[in-house]
């Protein structure tokens, strides 16, 4: 599979120069349509699509999308295109280098735009309003790369960067609080999950359930997982995993004979000590000391 390591890889595709070592903006329209083949990219994307000329995939996952969405990459994702060619590719891409970052002010912000490591698999929708704040964000970014540099070139486009990023963080977030609005909240999806992994003897076979478990059954990086979890139940996913294996355990306990060896397997411990130990923390008694007080 190409991987696009570098500006220059990415410039070689609209037959444009090299306006700056780490960043480059380009119309969709312009490019070799070699470009929408599948490819790893080692610098961060983001791609405003404004027709829908075939099947978006990333990571090898088809993406839903629409005229006028948002489409975010990280370093070491891939994409691809599966060009319907009845329809000619429009649209704005924006990548940049990580180098861009470095002792920057962009760079010691960057850690708000955490929707780089989601993957959940829709686009980011938007209002018309909102496509065209977008799109004059792309516009300003490819005017300030084609004018003559001076000493304030870096940091120009270092904001423009910056504004575009905090628009999409404004209305990726507005498209997750409409879905939680909806009661998809993502605690009330993990509470689900957890329930029918807890009660269907796989713990047993497979071990507790983990962050990286978890987010993986939801398309999700751990890490992006793990901050949707924490902003909707204010404690870690981690703990909060913790908890409902405690629960369970508690149901177990007072609702069955079966011995604290028995609970610990069920629930995915390794050993009993450890489940006997864990439980003890989380509700101050000890397994068999619960289950005469109950």
């Amino acid at each position: 599979m190409y991987t696009l390591s570098n500006i220059d890889d990415f410039n070689r595709f609209f037959s444009a120069q090299t306006l700056h070592p780490h960043v480059a903006v380009a119309e969709l329209a312009r490019a070799d349509l070699s470009l929408f083949d599948n490819k790893v990219y080692d610098m961060y994307a983001l791609i405003l699509v404004e027709e829908i000329f075939g099947e978006l995939t990333r990571d090898g996952k088809v993406m839903p999308y629409t005229k006028g969405s948002l489409v975010t990459i990280r370093p070491g994702q891939s994409i691809e295109m599966r060009m319907d060619y009845k329809t000619k590719p429009k649209g704005w891409m924006l990548v940049f280098k990580q180098e861009v970052l470095e002792r920057t002010g962009l760079g010691r912000d960057f850690y708000m735009f955490s929707y780089f490591n989601s993957d959940q698999l829709e686009a980011i929708g938007l209002t018309d309003m909102e496509y065209s704040v977008i799109k004059n964000c792309f516009a300003n970014l490819y005017a300030e790369l084609h004018t003559p540099q001076d000493h304030l070139s870096g940091q120009m486009i270092r904001l423009g960067i910056g504004t575009l990023l905090s628009y999409v963080k404004r209305y990726f977030e507005k498209q997750h609080l409409a879905s939680t609005q909806k009661g998809d909240t993502m605690v009330c999806r993990l509470d689900s999950l957890l329930d029918k992994y807890l009660h269907s003897g796989l713990p047993a076979q497979h071990g507790q359930p983990t962050v990286t478990w978890c987010a993986t059954q939801f398309g999700l990086s751990p890490n992006y997982f793990g901050d949707l979890i924490k902003k909707e139940a204010r404690i870690t996913a981690q703990e909060y995993i913790r908890n409902k294996v405690i629960e369970h355990a508690q149901v177990l306990l007072r609702q069955t004979n079966m011995t604290i060896n028995e609970i610990a397997e069920e629930l995915g411990f390794a050993y009993p000590n450890h489940f006997t130990r864990m439980f003890h923390k989380a509700t101050g008694y000890a397994p068999l000391k619960y289950r005469k007080g109950n």
